[in-house]
């Protein structure tokens, strides 16, 4: 955590912290640049360490920086200090979503429709510059104080290095799309989801996914269907929650294309609420219900089917099996016959036993030994049948592939089995090797050229896009995903792609007008270099881009050169720093100063020498508007020691630096506006002045009181020396929560009067 008054990057002061996440801390500060009240967003310490984690972080937060619309925060700078890694950003001063829903439990249709809406308008601009949220969730959107909404923390989710599912590296799981939670891949359609999500809490007051760990939230997003919102609100109109169930289906094909899409229906909904206009693409058929008849589940509970295609493949083999039946024991045998057989054979055995049981049991095992000595038989003999089958199959089809079968010749039917075979190989092998053909080259062809050469080898193309290629000249094939010379099957396809000329980088569109650092920030995305100019515009704000040299929407190649032209402001209202002047004679003081109306004024001191400048007001390096007064303090011979004679006794030496001047009344009277920071407490006031040797005094004005009604009138007197400055400036303190004061406002160039 930063302590208050700490400055960062030489230009960010560090007011108070105003929030925490799980990532980062937020703080208020001032640009003391720009004066300006910003938030800086600070990286916690335990992520510092991680070297892939801080090049995203730079990545992703300069992008978000080229981002410039009313409904995203904006960012206005990244940078790194002393190992901080912060990214300064718009203060709104407001509340979160999350804060005013569990305020108000519900929102009313239409705040949440417009809610919606600008979210939606702000993700839309992301996306359009290839920004994906990744973290959308009711903790950052923000309602500020005029009603306006605004999306904040762009880029932050995006840098993460881990798929594990967390709140802190993934934001709240509650809001995550499934693709998210399965795998850490989101594109555009993952913030529709998180989006979707959102618009549920508003309208219900709840999440639909709730659970005691994040990983039980992460598995009812990918199994759990989501309940309808209007069982938690019946008056939704329907409109609204067809949006809602189109924005969270489970597969990102079914919800809308883009945030385009998804604003018209939004928009559409406010004039027809109960309207059905809201389409889901539906299912795909390999993902609907198989419904399955009576007769099928019957099939399959029973195992007819089985059974079935059982005797099917076996019928064969029962052939076989009667006819050896028959001839070795003259007998009509199928094996039909004997399950019908041994069955009325269980049925007398049955009632056999029934009737006299002694004698039935061994009735029963002379049957039963007869039986299996048959069905042994059977077996037996069958199997050798089968076999014997098979191998004169195998030496049918390898003649016939030999060519042995089927009129070859008699050479070839004299062949042996073990022969046919090793010629089956040869020639099987043989043959492959004729019908494949090789790939030719398409490279620096056209396609029609590339076509015709392909279809002649009987192969087959495939357009596979556009590439760059500094080699090849654009429109003509540069790249085949065959490799040229290689042997293929007849009837492949060779995948090219087509030259669309040198790699060029688009300038983007959106850059004039912004900050520069935010500019700079996207042009270095892109891989171009930027320099930048200064000049005066009374039409664009000092530092905002005037002009983009080559001009937006430019194509120009990677690493070229971008000039930024940056306003200096009004040219009327052009401020310059006053130099220093000190220890030079009057008039070179006056020519270095000549932008100024130089007032000269006399005084003593020991540091310069006579006639030479003593002290300039405003103070050097201060930027006043050119012609402004500027005075000038030249030392005055008259104040000067005389030569001492030689009779004449020596006085004491003063000390060095010491003012020999006396001492005088000064006076300030001087009204001060409330400052920024101000909140109310406990104040101090105290007046600084130099006291002619560089030394400054502090003169309290008040102490221990709060302030409550302004502006605040200074009027006080108090005794000095009379070479002290005739300008000074104002401290103002607050006091903080530990009692101490702090320092949050400062009133230079104090004009101060002497007598």
């Amino acid at each position: 955590m930063l302590k208050e008054g700490v400055i960062l990057g030489e230009r960010y002061e560090i007011i108070s912290r105003i929030g925490s996440g799980g990532m980062a801390d937020v703080y208020k500060a001032k640009d003391h640049k720009l004066n300006r009240m910003v938030a800086v967003k600070v990286l916690k310490p335990e992520f510092r360490e991680d070297k892939t984690f801080i090049r995203k972080f730079r990545t992703e937060a300069q992008a978000a920086a080229g981002l410039s619309h009313p409904n995203i925060v904006n960012v206005y700078d990244v940078g790194e200090d002393r190992g901080v890694y912060y990214i300064v950003m718009e203060l709104v001063e407001g509340i979160t979503l999350k804060d005013y829903i569990d305020r108000k439990g519900k929102l009313s249709v239409k705040e949440a429709t417009s809610i919606a809406i600008q979210v939606s308008l702000g993700l839309e601009a992301a996306h359009n510059r290839n920004i994906v949220h990744r973290d959308v969730k009711p903790q950052n959107i923000i309602i500020s104080t005029d009603g306006k909404v605004k999306l904040s923390d762009f880029g932050i989710a995006k840098a993460t290095s881990s798929n594990t599912i967390s709140s802190n590296v993934m934001g709240s799981v509650h809001y995550s799309s499934p693709e998210q939670v399965r795998g850490g891949y989101s594109d555009y359609k993952s913030d529709i989801y998180s989006l979707g999500i959102t618009m549920y809490e508003m309208v219900t007051g709840r999440v639909p996914f709730d659970g005691d760990t994040t990983v039980a939230i992460a598995i009812k997003h990918l199994q759990e269907e989501i309940e309808s919102p209007s069982k938690y609100t019946p008056n939704l109109p329907f409109a609204l929650e067809q949006i809602i169930l189109k924005c969270t289906q489970k597969s990102p094909d079914r919800r809308y294309n883009n945030m385009a899409e998804l604003i018209d229906d939004l928009k559409h909904s406010l004039m027809e609420p109960q309207g059905n206009f809201v389409k889901v693409t539906p299912l795909s058929s390999h993902a609907e219900t198989v419904m399955v008849s009576a007769e099928e589940l019957s099939q399959i509970r029973s195992g007819a089917a089985a059974k079935a295609n059982a005797q099917t493949a076996e019928e064969p083999a029962r052939k076989r099996y009667s006819k050896i039946e028959d001839e070795e024991e003259d007998e009509d045998y199928s094996y039909e016959d004997e399950e019908d057989e041994d069955e009325d054979e269980e049925e007398d055995d049955r009632d056999s036993y029934d009737e006299d049981d002694d004698d039935s049991y061994y009735d029963d095992d002379d049957d039963d030994d007869k039986a299996g000595n048959k069905l042994e038989k059977i077996i037996t003999i069958g199997g050798f049948a089968i076999a014997a089958i098979i191998i004169c199959m195998l030496i049918y089809f390898i003649a016939q592939a030999a060519g042995i079968v089927g009129g070859k010749g008699p050479t070839a039917a004299s062949s042996s089995s073990a022969s046919s075979s090793s010629s089956t190989e040869v020639v099987s092998s043989s043959s492959k090797e004729e019908e494949k053909v090789t790939v030719p080259d398409l490279t620096n062809k056209t396609e029609a050229d590339a076509v015709d050469l392909a279809n002649s080898l009987n192969l087959g193309v495939v357009n596979g896009g556009t590439e760059a290629s500094d080699v090849i000249e654009a429109g003509k094939i540069c790249r085949q995903d065959l490799k040229p010379g290689t042997k293929v099957d007849k009837n492949a396809t060779i995948t090219y792609y087509v030259s669309s000329g040198k790699e060029t980088v688009t300038i983007p569109t959106g850059i004039v007008g912004t900050q520069k650092d935010a500019a700079s920030a996207a042009l270095t995305q892109l891989g171009l270099q930027v320099s930048t100019t200064e000049d005066f515009s009374d039409t664009v704000a000092e530092g905002l881009v005037i002009s983009v040299d080559p001009s937006e929407g430019s194509q120009v190649a990677p690493e070229s050169t971008v000039t930024l032209v940056i306003s200096k402001g009004s040219k009327d209202a052009e401020e310059i720093a006053i130099r220093d002047v000190i220890g030079l004679d009057e008039e070179t003081a006056k020519s270095i100063l000549s932008d100024f109306n130089i007032i000269v004024k006399t005084g003593t001191s020991s540091k310069v020498a006579e006639g030479e400048v003593m002290e300039v007001d405003p103070a050097i390096g201060t930027k006043v508007k050119k012609g402004s007064d500027v005075t000038i303090y030249v030392n005055s011979p008259s104040a000067q020691p005389t030569t001492p004679d030689e009779n004449t006794p020596t006085p004491t030496p003063a000390e060095p630096g010491a003012n020999t001047a006396t001492d005088v009344t000064w006076s300030c009277s001087q009204t001060l506006s409330a400052p920024d920071q101000y909140q109310g407490g406990i104040a101090k006031i105290e007046l600084i002045q130099d006291d002619g040797n560089g030394n400054e005094t502090s003169i309290t004005i008040m102490d221990g009181q709060a302030i409550t009604s302004w502006p605040y009138s200074v009027n006080t007197n108090w005794s000095a020396s009379s070479s002290a400055s005739s300008t000074g400036r104002i401290v103002f303190y607050e006091m903080d929560s530990s009692g101490s004061y702090q320092a949050i406002a400062q009133y230079q160039s104090v004009p101060l009067s002497e007598g």
